[in-house]
């Protein structure tokens, strides 16, 4: 099973400018993330940024780089660009690994790959894992995904939906034993085809008022695959706090001190 890794990696970034090319033990953040990818039997791995600076980084550590254009709205929208530029088949799939997640586990990357695979109904394949206390439950930036019999989205929320009413109504402060909550993963396997066809689409109702890009996906009907996750997920980056959380979680698993 073949699959191509693109990995948008974006220099401007709104919370945390820079953050590529933030260290973590002594490499760029870009880096981990190549160096897990690199592990997941990935035919090719290919950095997507607007930044000749990153661009010059990554190429020095032997990575693949496409320079994109920097009016590119989502990472999505990144990786359509660069599957143009670098012809790659409407049939061949894609794995999205985002720049900022340097603990991403390779097996996860592989399993979102091979889902897609096994389902050839499907244009895009995501993965989720357990939600385990309330705090996760009621963030914000958790967000939640609803799926049905055959693990096929039916909702990506911020909110705790479903929403349990006799448990809330009761104690709101209690996690729900009457559904298994799950958190959705930004990890994503999609068709080459269906990522020119994905960023044709207008922004819809939901995606604009969620800031949920994935919804776009089932407003036009389309199917997304969720499974669970085989392990954890790790920590990403969307802040300076969250990179200090990662820097300490690293060193600790390399037996080092920050």
């Amino acid at each position: 099973m073949a699959f191509t890794i693109i990995i948008p990696a974006r220099f401007d970034s709104s919370r945390l400018v820079g953050k590529p090319l933030m260290d973590i033990l002594g490499k760029p953040m870009i880096e981990w993330t190549w160096l897990q990818a690199k592990q997941s039997g990935a035919e090719r791995i290919i950095i997507a940024t607007e930044s000749a600076e990153v661009k010059a980084v990554c190429e020095a550590f032997g990575a693949e780089v496409c320079l994109t254009g920097a009016h590119h709205q989502s990472g999505t929208e990144r990786i359509a660009e660069v599957i143009d530029l670098a012809h790659i088949g409407g049939d061949e799939i894609i794995v999205n690994v985002q720049g900022d997640e340097p603990m991403l586990p390779s097996e996860l990357i592989h399993q979102v790959a091979d889902g897609l695979a096994d389902h050839p109904e499907i244009s895009m394949a995501t993965l989720c894992e357990p939600i385990e206390d309330i705090a996760t439950l009621f963030n914000t930036n958790a967000v939640k995904v609803s799926r049905d019999v055959a693990n096929r989205a039916i909702n990506f929320s911020r909110a705790p939906l479903p929403w349990s009413r006799d448990t809330f109504n009761t104690d709101p402060k209690t996690l729900p034993k009457n559904w298994h909550y799950k958190r959705h993963i930004g990890l994503y396997a999609y068709r080459a085809g269906f990522v020119k066809q994905y960023v044709a689409w207008p922004e819809c109702a939901l995606e604009q008022i969620e800031k949920l890009e994935q919804l776009r996906v089932l407003w036009h009907g389309e199917k997304i695959l969720v499974l669970d996750a085989l392990c954890e997920a790790g920590v990403g980056v969307d802040t300076l706090e969250q990179l200090n959380l990662v820097r300490q979680l690293m060193a600790q698993k390399q037996g080092l001190s920050v």
